[in-house]
């Protein structure tokens, strides 16, 4: 699975103009299921965003986890970050995305375990066109790939 994890100050996602998801502050989490995931990835990354420390200390430092800062998630499907742009021309292919009902299985599972991790999860609509609005604090932003995680258990 892949993630782009933003620490924010507030955020919220709606869909035809209606709020499905807001927070005050914490993580915007855009996430995609590449074909080869299974629950597996999902949990894993779930944990790893849920201990992820970039979150200010007393020092300045990025030394704390989303829950040592109060904060919460609001996770925003978004298969585009499986776009393959290896190809001669200028349109991405998105043939590495997880199919939609493994996509929105994987999804549903990454929310459930980082919520069982005692984060407050808010979401977006899967498949939906969503808008989103963010404002990033930092700005923090972090690219998570469970694939080169997996290429360094190997080694």
């Amino acid at each position: 699975m892949r993630a782009l994890v933003q620490r924010v100050s507030e955020a919220r996602v709606s869909v035809d103009g209606r709020v499905t998801g807001e927070i005050a502050g914490g993580f915007v989490i855009f996430i995609c299921a590449v074909a080869s995931d299974s629950a597996t990835e999902a949990e894993l990354l779930a944990r790893k965003i849920a201990k992820l420390r970039i979150f200010r200390d007393d020092e300045d430092r990025m030394n704390r986890a989303i829950l040592d800062a109060g904060g919460s998630a609001l996770v925003v499907s978004q298969f585009t970050l499986a776009a393959d742009l290896s190809s001669r021309g200028n349109r991405p292919g998105f043939s590495r995305a997880a199919p939609p009902e493994l996509g929105r299985e994987l999804y549903e599972r990454f929310c459930v375990v980082l919520s069982d991790e005692g984060i407050t999860v808010a979401t977006g609509e899967f498949g939906a066109d969503m808008a989103v609005s963010l404002v990033n604090d930092g700005p923090v932003t972090i690219w998570m790939d469970s694939q080169d995680w997996a290429k360094s258990r190997k080694n």
